[in-house]
């Protein structure tokens, strides 16, 4: 049986109230997988229980009760995190430092130097599409780009899990996508992704499975198609119907416990259209 990537069991986190006589139960009772090589989804409304949830995971909360585990390991142990690239929502970096510096700077925290770190500065540059700014100041990056430098210093160490939260918080929409595909190639390249977001358009176009929390509650878990199939209904999308085959379609129905309920044109997302108008070769007509 394949050890799973992430295994959360029983996890509850209770914390104090300064100056107050009062406990908030951020997290109650969850449990859940995540699959080596998937893409997981963590979502919930602000103030769900998402991050705390992350926290604990990393081994920068303790648990009241439960369990976190990392590749079978306790997360409590800090060799779990060998494996594990993190990615905060707003992560702080040296303004003074350029892209390549910050990396170095990272890597060298995890224990690399020379040529082998020398190589991996310049394919993470080259993954995150960083290129051109490889050289300048990260205090004049944009929101997207301190996204993108973010990832690229999550995987300086090749790391078997990568943890984001909230990576788009903030990004425009040709940032998100870019940002999108990052995590979809993480994905191909055999990585296993977790992340929190509440931008539910973009987690159903990149995530295996998902986890609905609400008030430190698991919801609903599980495949992310089975949580959006509607299970009495059928979609049919036809192409080049004539009116004819149409009036034969409704013919059938009418002598069938089945009952057509609508017809519609397939549409693609706002996002989609959104990049194709913006996109730097688009043409202007």
């Amino acid at each position: 049986m394949t050890t799973p990537a992430v295994r959360i069991e029983n996890l509850t986190k209770i914390f104090p109230v300064p100056l107050r006589r009062q406990r908030v139960t951020a997290v109650r009772n969850i449990s859940f997988e995540v699959r080596p090589g998937e893409v997981y989804g963590l979502l919930g409304p602000n103030g769900s229980g998402k991050s705390t949830t992350l926290k604990i995971l990393l081994g920068l909360v303790t648990p009241n009760q439960g369990r976190a585990m990392i590749f079978g390991q306790d997360s409590r142990d800090y060799h779990s995190r060998r494996d594990v690239g993190f990615l905060p929502e707003n992560p702080y970096f040296y303004k003074f430092l350029t892209a390549a510096e910050t990396l170095r700077f990272y890597g060298k925290v995890c224990g690399m130097g020379g040529a082998i770190l020398n190589k991996r500065i310049d394919e993470l540059i080259h993954l995150v599409g960083l290129e051109e700014a490889r050289d300048r100041r990260i205090g004049g990056f944009s929101k997207g780009m301190l996204q993108r430098i973010g990832l690229a210093q999550a995987l300086i160490q090749d790391p078997r899990l990568v943890v984001l939260d909230e990576p788009t918080a903030g990004v425009d929409p040709a940032g998100s996508h870019q940002i999108r595909d990052l995590i979809l190639d993480l994905k191909k390249r055999g990585k296993t992704v977790l992340l929190t977001s509440h931008l539910l358009e973009q987690v159903q176009e990149i995530c295996d499975r998902v986890g609905i929390m609400a008030r430190g509650e698991m919801i609903r878990e599980g495949a992310l198609a089975d949580l959006v199939s509607v299970k009495n209904q059928t979609e049919f999308v036809i192409e080049n119907a004539t009116p004819e085959i149409r009036s034969q379609i409704e013919h059938l129905l009418q002598n069938s416990p089945a009952k057509l309920l609508s017809t519609r044109q397939p549409q693609r997302s706002l996002e989609s259209v959104f990049l194709e108008l913006t996109a730097p070769s688009a043409d202007r007509k």
